[in-house]
Protein backbone atom coordinates (compact mmCIF):
# COMPACT_ATOMS: atom_id res chain seq x y z
CA UNK A 1 0.00 0.00 0.00
CA UNK A 2 2.69 2.37 1.04
CA UNK A 3 4.25 1.98 -2.78
CA UNK A 4 0.95 2.99 -4.52
CA UNK A 5 0.70 5.77 -2.35
CA UNK A 6 3.95 7.34 -3.01
CA UNK A 7 3.31 6.44 -6.76
CA UNK A 8 -0.36 8.71 -6.33
CA UNK A 9 2.10 11.26 -4.75
CA UNK A 10 4.52 11.51 -7.54
CA UNK A 11 1.88 11.79 -9.91
CA UNK A 12 -0.08 14.14 -8.21
CA UNK A 13 3.91 16.16 -8.22
CA UNK A 14 4.17 15.55 -11.86
CA UNK A 15 0.56 17.11 -12.89
CA UNK A 16 0.75 20.33 -10.50
CA UNK A 17 5.03 21.16 -12.40
CA UNK A 18 2.60 21.87 -15.70
CA UNK A 19 1.34 25.55 -14.26
CA UNK A 20 1.30 26.83 -17.38
CA UNK A 21 -1.65 23.94 -18.80
CA UNK A 22 -3.02 24.24 -15.94
CA UNK A 23 -4.30 27.80 -15.68
CA UNK A 24 -4.77 27.35 -19.49
CA UNK A 25 -7.00 24.55 -18.25
CA UNK A 26 -8.65 26.70 -16.15
CA UNK A 27 -9.36 29.41 -18.93
CA UNK A 28 -10.14 27.06 -21.00
CA UNK A 29 -13.11 25.33 -18.71
CA UNK A 30 -13.81 28.68 -17.96
CA UNK A 31 -15.20 30.07 -21.10
CA UNK A 32 -16.52 26.86 -22.51
CA UNK A 33 -18.87 27.03 -18.77
CA UNK A 34 -19.96 30.72 -19.81
CA UNK A 35 -20.97 29.85 -23.21
CA UNK A 36 -23.04 26.44 -21.99
CA UNK A 37 -24.41 28.10 -19.26
CA UNK A 38 -25.83 30.85 -21.52
CA UNK A 39 -27.12 28.02 -23.91
CA UNK A 40 -28.60 26.17 -20.95
CA UNK A 41 -30.67 29.38 -19.68
CA UNK A 42 -32.13 29.64 -23.41
CA UNK A 43 -32.96 26.36 -23.17
CA UNK A 44 -34.58 26.32 -19.52
CA UNK A 45 -36.45 29.62 -20.57
CA UNK A 46 -38.42 27.64 -23.23
CA UNK A 47 -38.54 24.30 -21.22
CA UNK A 48 -38.32 25.19 -17.59
CA UNK A 49 -38.29 21.76 -15.44
CA UNK A 50 -36.43 20.06 -18.41
CA UNK A 51 -35.08 16.49 -17.19
CA UNK A 52 -37.00 17.30 -14.18
CA UNK A 53 -33.85 20.21 -13.23
CA UNK A 54 -35.16 23.63 -12.73
CA UNK A 55 -32.61 26.31 -14.09
CA UNK A 56 -30.59 26.23 -10.80
CA UNK A 57 -29.50 22.76 -11.09
CA UNK A 58 -29.23 23.13 -14.50
CA UNK A 59 -26.70 25.55 -14.23
CA UNK A 60 -25.18 23.14 -11.70
CA UNK A 61 -24.87 20.36 -13.89
CA UNK A 62 -22.77 22.42 -16.25
CA UNK A 63 -20.64 23.84 -13.62
CA UNK A 64 -19.91 20.31 -12.35
CA UNK A 65 -19.26 18.94 -15.57
CA UNK A 66 -16.66 21.76 -16.17
CA UNK A 67 -14.40 20.59 -12.74
CA UNK A 68 -15.03 17.18 -13.89
CA UNK A 69 -14.11 17.63 -17.14
CA UNK A 70 -10.26 16.85 -16.70
CA UNK A 71 -10.47 14.80 -13.56
CA UNK A 72 -12.54 11.85 -15.19
CA UNK A 73 -11.31 12.51 -18.84
CA UNK A 74 -14.49 13.36 -20.38
CA UNK A 75 -13.27 13.70 -24.05
CA UNK A 76 -10.55 11.67 -26.21
CA UNK A 77 -8.34 10.44 -23.08
CA UNK A 78 -5.30 11.52 -23.16
CA UNK A 79 -3.50 9.98 -19.33
CA UNK A 80 -1.87 7.12 -18.37
CA UNK A 81 -4.04 4.79 -21.22
CA UNK A 82 -1.31 6.57 -23.62
CA UNK A 83 1.47 5.65 -22.00
CA UNK A 84 0.45 2.49 -21.30
CA UNK A 85 -1.06 1.66 -24.99
CA UNK A 86 2.46 2.90 -25.98
CA UNK A 87 4.69 0.73 -23.61
CA UNK A 88 2.63 -2.49 -25.01
CA UNK A 89 3.09 -1.62 -28.54
CA UNK A 90 6.77 -0.88 -27.66
CA UNK A 91 7.82 -4.52 -25.90
CA UNK A 92 8.78 -2.19 -22.51
CA UNK A 93 5.38 -3.82 -21.07
CA UNK A 94 7.49 -7.38 -20.50
CA UNK A 95 9.29 -5.58 -18.17
CA UNK A 96 6.51 -3.86 -16.12
CA UNK A 97 4.86 -7.11 -15.85
CA UNK A 98 7.97 -8.67 -14.31
CA UNK A 99 8.02 -6.48 -12.12
CA UNK A 100 7.11 -6.95 -8.00
CA UNK A 101 4.01 -4.72 -8.35
CA UNK A 102 0.51 -4.77 -9.82
CA UNK A 103 0.54 -3.18 -13.36
CA UNK A 104 -3.63 -2.47 -12.87
CA UNK A 105 -2.78 -0.85 -9.62
CA UNK A 106 0.50 0.76 -10.63
CA UNK A 107 -2.02 2.74 -13.41
CA UNK A 108 -4.59 3.14 -10.89
CA UNK A 109 -2.47 4.91 -8.37
CA UNK A 110 -1.00 6.75 -10.46
CA UNK A 111 -4.37 8.07 -12.23
CA UNK A 112 -5.88 9.17 -9.31
CA UNK A 113 -2.74 11.47 -7.83
CA UNK A 114 -3.30 13.10 -11.49
CA UNK A 115 -7.42 13.04 -11.11
CA UNK A 116 -6.94 14.36 -7.20
CA UNK A 117 -4.58 17.53 -8.71
CA UNK A 118 -6.93 17.96 -11.41
CA UNK A 119 -9.94 18.77 -9.06
CA UNK A 120 -8.07 21.45 -6.78
CA UNK A 121 -6.20 22.61 -10.01
CA UNK A 122 -9.12 22.79 -12.47
CA UNK A 123 -12.48 21.93 -10.73
CA UNK A 124 -12.43 24.79 -7.79
CA UNK A 125 -11.65 27.83 -9.82
CA UNK A 126 -14.33 27.12 -13.12
CA UNK A 127 -17.08 25.98 -10.21
CA UNK A 128 -16.45 29.21 -8.33
CA UNK A 129 -16.71 31.46 -11.10
CA UNK A 130 -20.10 29.86 -12.12
CA UNK A 131 -21.23 30.09 -8.25
CA UNK A 132 -20.33 34.24 -8.64
CA UNK A 133 -22.10 34.78 -12.22
CA UNK A 134 -25.10 32.76 -11.82
CA UNK A 135 -27.26 31.36 -9.59
CA UNK A 136 -26.40 27.54 -8.42
CA UNK A 137 -28.03 24.75 -6.67
CA UNK A 138 -24.96 24.41 -3.90
CA UNK A 139 -26.28 22.58 -1.04
CA UNK A 140 -25.01 24.43 2.48
CA UNK A 141 -24.49 21.29 4.00
CA UNK A 142 -21.12 20.22 4.35
CA UNK A 143 -21.99 16.45 4.54
CA UNK A 144 -23.54 16.90 1.08
CA UNK A 145 -19.97 18.03 -0.06
CA UNK A 146 -18.59 15.27 1.95
CA UNK A 147 -21.22 12.80 -0.05
CA UNK A 148 -20.21 14.58 -3.10
CA UNK A 149 -16.82 13.76 -2.72
CA UNK A 150 -17.09 10.63 -2.11
CA UNK A 151 -19.13 9.69 -5.37
CA UNK A 152 -16.16 11.87 -7.37
CA UNK A 153 -13.91 9.25 -5.92
CA UNK A 154 -15.96 6.09 -7.10
CA UNK A 155 -16.65 7.89 -10.73
CA UNK A 156 -12.41 8.78 -10.73
CA UNK A 157 -11.69 4.70 -10.14
CA UNK A 158 -15.08 3.93 -13.08
CA UNK A 159 -12.83 6.14 -15.45
CA UNK A 160 -9.36 4.62 -14.81
CA UNK A 161 -10.79 1.06 -15.06
CA UNK A 162 -12.59 2.06 -18.26
CA UNK A 163 -9.52 3.74 -19.61
CA UNK A 164 -7.09 0.70 -18.60
CA UNK A 165 -9.41 -1.43 -20.73
CA UNK A 166 -8.69 1.19 -23.51
CA UNK A 167 -5.02 0.60 -23.42
CA UNK A 168 -5.27 -2.89 -22.92
CA UNK A 169 -6.93 -3.38 -26.23
CA UNK A 170 -3.06 -2.51 -27.48
CA UNK A 171 -2.06 -5.69 -27.01
CA UNK A 172 -4.41 -7.27 -29.91
CA UNK A 173 -4.35 -4.41 -31.86
CA UNK A 174 -1.23 -2.85 -31.69
CA UNK A 175 -2.53 0.75 -31.84
CA UNK A 176 -4.94 1.60 -29.65
CA UNK A 177 -5.78 5.27 -31.16
CA UNK A 178 -8.72 4.02 -32.84
CA UNK A 179 -10.56 2.59 -29.95
CA UNK A 180 -9.41 5.98 -27.64
CA UNK A 181 -11.18 8.11 -30.43
CA UNK A 182 -14.27 5.32 -29.90
CA UNK A 183 -13.98 5.88 -26.23
CA UNK A 184 -14.33 9.78 -26.24
CA UNK A 185 -17.60 9.81 -28.28
CA UNK A 186 -19.11 7.33 -25.93
CA UNK A 187 -17.74 9.19 -22.87
CA UNK A 188 -18.67 13.04 -23.96
CA UNK A 189 -22.23 11.75 -24.77
CA UNK A 190 -23.26 8.81 -21.98
CA UNK A 191 -21.44 10.93 -18.80
CA UNK A 192 -24.25 13.86 -19.67
CA UNK A 193 -21.41 16.41 -21.01
CA UNK A 194 -23.73 17.74 -23.88
CA UNK A 195 -27.01 17.34 -22.17
CA UNK A 196 -28.30 15.70 -18.52
CA UNK A 197 -29.13 12.30 -19.22
CA UNK A 198 -32.43 13.23 -17.33
CA UNK A 199 -33.12 14.81 -20.27
CA UNK A 200 -33.08 11.58 -22.58
CA UNK A 201 -36.03 10.25 -23.57
CA UNK A 202 -37.40 7.26 -23.26
CA UNK A 203 -35.36 3.55 -23.69
CA UNK A 204 -32.36 6.11 -24.93
CA UNK A 205 -32.19 7.65 -21.11
CA UNK A 206 -33.16 4.84 -19.59
CA UNK A 207 -30.05 3.11 -21.38
CA UNK A 208 -27.70 5.98 -20.64
CA UNK A 209 -28.18 6.27 -17.41
CA UNK A 210 -27.42 2.33 -16.85
CA UNK A 211 -24.40 2.80 -18.71
CA UNK A 212 -20.46 3.15 -16.46
CA UNK A 213 -20.40 7.15 -18.00
CA UNK A 214 -22.97 8.10 -16.20
CA UNK A 215 -21.20 7.31 -12.65
CA UNK A 216 -18.19 9.83 -14.51
CA UNK A 217 -20.54 12.74 -13.91
CA UNK A 218 -24.29 12.73 -13.66
CA UNK A 219 -24.21 10.38 -10.39
CA UNK A 220 -22.34 13.24 -9.12
CA UNK A 221 -23.91 16.32 -10.02
CA UNK A 222 -27.39 14.35 -8.51
CA UNK A 223 -25.89 13.20 -5.20
CA UNK A 224 -24.07 17.37 -5.06
CA UNK A 225 -27.70 18.29 -5.68
CA UNK A 226 -29.87 15.84 -4.07
CA UNK A 227 -31.43 14.81 -6.95
CA UNK A 228 -30.77 10.82 -7.16
CA UNK A 229 -34.53 10.52 -7.55
CA UNK A 230 -35.36 6.64 -6.36
CA UNK A 231 -32.36 5.17 -6.53
CA UNK A 232 -31.20 7.30 -3.14
CA UNK A 233 -27.44 8.10 -2.16
CA UNK A 234 -27.04 4.91 -1.32
CA UNK A 235 -28.14 3.19 -4.51
CA UNK A 236 -25.86 5.74 -5.86
CA UNK A 237 -22.91 4.58 -4.57
CA UNK A 238 -23.53 1.01 -4.94
CA UNK A 239 -24.30 1.88 -8.80
CA UNK A 240 -21.12 3.57 -9.16
CA UNK A 241 -19.11 1.01 -7.13
CA UNK A 242 -20.41 -1.99 -8.91
CA UNK A 243 -19.40 -0.87 -12.13
CA UNK A 244 -15.91 -0.22 -10.96
CA UNK A 245 -15.85 -3.49 -9.74
CA UNK A 246 -17.33 -5.43 -12.55
CA UNK A 247 -15.10 -3.31 -14.81
CA UNK A 248 -11.64 -3.43 -12.97
CA UNK A 249 -12.36 -6.79 -13.09
CA UNK A 250 -12.60 -7.55 -16.82
CA UNK A 251 -9.11 -5.40 -16.59
CA UNK A 252 -7.58 -7.99 -14.69
CA UNK A 253 -8.37 -10.56 -16.60
CA UNK A 254 -7.12 -8.94 -19.69
CA UNK A 255 -4.43 -8.44 -17.60
CA UNK A 256 -3.82 -12.25 -16.89
CA UNK A 257 -4.22 -13.13 -20.48
CA UNK A 258 -1.88 -10.61 -21.81
CA UNK A 259 0.94 -11.68 -19.62
CA UNK A 260 0.47 -15.08 -20.13
CA UNK A 261 0.77 -14.31 -23.78
CA UNK A 262 4.15 -12.39 -22.81
CA UNK A 263 5.91 -15.08 -20.79
CA UNK A 264 4.94 -17.62 -23.59
CA UNK A 265 6.29 -15.43 -26.07
CA UNK A 266 9.59 -14.84 -23.84
CA UNK A 267 9.78 -18.49 -23.34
Amino acid sequence: MRLYLAVAAGAFRRYATYRGATFAGIFTNTVFGLIIACTYIALWDERPHLGGYDQAQALTFVWVGQAMFSVMMLGVPSGFETELADRIRSGDIAVDLYRPADLQCWWLAQDLGRAFFQLLGRGVVPMAVGALVFELALPADPLRWLAFLFSVLLGMVVSFALRYLVAMSAFWLLDASGIAQMYGIAATFFCGMLLPLNVFPGAIGDVARALPWSALLQVPADVLMGTQGSRGLPGSYLFQAGWAAAILGVGRLLQATATRRVVAQGG
